[in-house]
């Protein structure tokens, strides 16, 4: 008999501890059910303000490219209107494509043939340009220097060697004329001799070399480095 009662006893101990351990098991799952409730509450808020945010960035982003867009039209225009005459003649071909703009101008309405100081013509020209390109902002101002595949006179070969020589300083002194005359800020100034090397018609016609000796004007964006 006793032996039965002991074996009850346990009996009923076993099934006491069975409830308590079962009630803490459903007592922790339901407080890390809360927690869990509670971190996904705070994950849903928290991308919830990260999608605002970003959204609130991409509109801005959106609207200073629009206004950068805008200036550059505005820009465009301005140089289309006063270099009417030029752009007639076939002296200035100006172009925009998305955020760039540029300035081509075939180097006899700048340069004596062969030399590269701008004749007085020249500078009159380069600081029309030049006074529309100083108000913009947040542009770099890239002039680069390009020659057809003649080789340079024997008459003139002392003080430009090559082409390269040639290019690279009629590039320098526009950027010169630009820092010092009409006032633009050197640091958004390049100068670039690219020579024979890229050809915008062939070279074996009068008019196509006449074509690839120029001067480019490029407003570019500023992150825009040395090389292309």
């Amino acid at each position: 008999m006793k032996v039965v009662l002991i074996l009850m006893g346990l009996v009923v101990v076993a099934l006491g501890l069975s409830t308590l351990t079962y009630r803490y098991r459903a007592k922790t799952a339901v407080a890390r059910a809360d927690s869990l409730s509670f971190a996904d509450s705070a994950l849903r808020v928290r991308n919830t303000a990260l999608a605002a945010a970003l959204d609130t960035q991409v509109a801005a982003v959106s609207r200073q490219k629009e206004e950068e867009l805008a200036r550059l039209r505005s820009t465009y225009d301005q140089l289309m209107n006063d270099m009417q005459s030029e752009i007639a003649q076939g002296q200035i071909q100006i172009t925009r494509l998305a955020d760039r703009l540029n300035v081509t101008m075939v180097d006899r309405i700048l340069f004596p043939s062969g030399e590269a100081d701008i004749t007085p013509a020249g500078l009159r020209i380069l600081q029309r340009v030049g006074n529309v390109l100083k108000t913009t902002e947040g542009k770099i101002i890239r002039v680069e220097g390009h020659t057809d595949n003649v080789g340079i006179s024997e008459r003139l070969r002392g003080t430009f060697p090559t082409n390269w020589e040639l290019s690279t300083t009629r590039a320098t002194n526009v950027v010169r004329f630009l820092q010092d005359s009409v006032g633009i800020d050197a640091s958004r100034l390049q100068a670039v001799g690219l020579s024979e090397y890229h050809p915008v018609a062939t070279n074996t016609t009068v008019n196509g070399r006449s074509q690839n000796r120029r001067i480019e004007i490029g407003l570019l964006p500023l992150e825009t480095g040395p090389e292309r």
